[in-house]
């Protein structure tokens, strides 16, 4: 019961972080970009993608092998000690490295000569992310300080944007303001590390049993970094910075839904990894399959919401100059579902029974196809030629992975209400499509249509008795009627106390 709870509170507290990461660009990206423009928001967003290779090499795969090998000896302290050390050591070498690199192509490519400071700003990524030690505290799921900590620097960061940024040359600071609000919160992350671990060697260490694993991961992110990234970088290349832009407001949007389609997989990588190394599959098996079918609640509405709602979605967010953004998000959207999933069956079940190098295969393929279709597609079609360039290589990513575990998943797949969920998404459209009609600003319009859509597809899907949304319902009606009763008995208490 313990356990159960403990997943509860880490998804209350991952989902609070997601949305967070959800009202932070919501609240200033329409402010920032109206200021800075395509062209301005199109540095940037080069500048983070070009860094992320480097941030790439730095942590060289242990983001998620770091959550998996701490949570199987988290019950060990000095064993856990010796284990971040060991990897602490590797992403410092790492780091060293990315930057020796970094340095020499700032310095010898002529495309980078014009934003010199933005790279070297951004570049901050690189050491910020090395020694925040995510994995860590994932692995000991302390997702309450993760989140505390989180919202701490966002709220920073929001001030200082709307402080800081007033003119379209500001590019350079919404570079490292956007940087201090996704890292910055990293140190604290070092200075508080002594809570679970020592910082006093403990010595036998054995950084070679780590490689082989690490560069599986690394891999992996590599495969994972070029096809989320690559078109970014193509479009640079091959286009203009506004062309960047475009695809950067609606790839921004996807981000976002993103966040909270995985969000739930997020909590559980750590949880699995336990299970396992208990041998308790059944456990492991009915949360993986709650999982995937919270994939197909969630995704699918958002998908479909988002591409009726693209335009205004866009001008929202980012104002009528991004109208070359509508089409690539309407694209992009699918990638909801095809992302959700993957994560459940990459993240969630191919990493915990140690088949990593399966997840490998599938985003090799998927960045290959990728950097074909954005080679042939780009320098026609632009930034929709890269959202396409994108579906295609997250489709190509979730074949390979149902390849390799058909077996094991079918059964979930199965066991999917797929009737009912589309029946529930076409009473939300009928519901809010009228919308449109009306002659309302884009906030309005997005708000009312959202509250019609999303809330018409819930209260049809409980009608319709699906079993996940119920047994949330359930709990979270027995938990204000459990409060609610505590208040009167209280109440009660009080009085007869009184009269007492």
């Amino acid at each position: 019961m313990a356990k159960q709870k403990s997943i509860k509170l880490n998804f209350i507290m991952n989902a609070i972080l997601t949305m967070s990461s959800f009202i932070f660009p919501l609240i200033t990206f329409p402010y920032v970009s109206r200021i800075l423009l395509p062209e301005g928001t199109g540095k940037v967003n080069f500048a983070t993608s070009f860094i992320s290779y480097f941030t790439l090499v730095a942590q060289l795969g242990i983001p998620t092998y770091g959550i998996r090998i701490c949570a199987m000896v988290r019950d060990d302290k000095e064993q856990l000690t010796r284990t971040a050390h060991e990897l602490l050591f590797i992403n410092f070498i790492m780091s060293c490295v990315s930057y020796a690199v970094f340095f020499v192509m700032l310095f010898t490519i002529p495309k980078l000569q014009d934003d010199k400071l933005l790279y070297v700003i951004v570049s901050a990524n690189i050491l910020l992310t090395s020694i925040g030690m995510d994995w860590l505290y994932k692995a000991l799921e302390q997702y309450t300080y993760i989140t505390v900590r989180s919202l701490i620097f966002k709220l920073i960061a929001l001030i200082a944007m709307f402080l800081f940024v007033h003119e379209q040359k500001d590019y350079v600071i919404y570079g490292g303001i956007s940087i201090f609000a996704g890292c910055a919160s990293n140190v604290m992350n070092l200075i508080n590390a002594h809570r679970y671990i020592g910082f006093k060697p403990v010595g036998g260490y054995q950084i070679k049993r780590h490689l082989k694993a690490i560069g599986i991961f690394f891999a992996m992110s590599c495969a994972t970094t070029i096809y989320l990234h690559l078109d970014t970088i193509m479009l640079k290349f091959m286009t203009t910075d506004a062309d960047v832009g475009y695809y950067g407001a609606a790839t921004k949007i996807k981000t976002i839904l993103v966040s909270i389609v995985t969000s739930l997989g997020t909590v559980l990588l750590p949880r699995v990894s336990y299970y396992i190394k208990r041998k308790e599959m059944d456990a492991f098996r009915g949360v993986t399959k709650k999982a995937l079918n919270f994939v197909f609640l969630i995704a699918l509405p958002l998908t479909v919401y988002f591409t009726m709602y693209a335009k205004e979605g866009i001008f929202f967010l980012s104002g009528k100059e991004y109208e070359g953004a509508i089409v690539p998000m309407q694209i992009i959207m699918p990638t909801l579902l095809l992302i959700g999933v993957t994560n459940i069956l990459g993240i969630q079940i191919l990493v915990p029974l140690g088949m990593e190098k399966y997840v490998l295969y599938s985003e090799v393929a998927g960045a290959v196809t990728d950097l074909i279709l954005n080679a042939l597609l780009i320098p026609r079609y632009k930034s929709s030629g890269a959202a396409l360039g994108t579906l295609a290589a997250e489709f190509v990513v979730l074949v390979v992975q149902y390849i390799v575990l058909k077996k094991e998943i079918n059964p979930a797949f199965r066991s999917i209400r797929y009737f009912k969920i589309l029946i529930a998404i076409a009473s939300g459209v009928i519901a809010s499509f009228w919308v449109k009609i009306l002659s309302l600003n884009n906030f309005l319009l997005l708000l009312i249509s959202a509250c019609l859509f999303f809330s018409v597809y819930g209260l049809t899907l409980l009608l319709l008795k699906e079993q996940l949304v119920i047994e949330i319902f359930d709990q979270m009606f027995k938990k204000v009627f459990k409060r609610s009763l505590f208040k009167k008995q209280s109440g009660t208490d009080v009085s007869d106390r009184t009269e007492n």
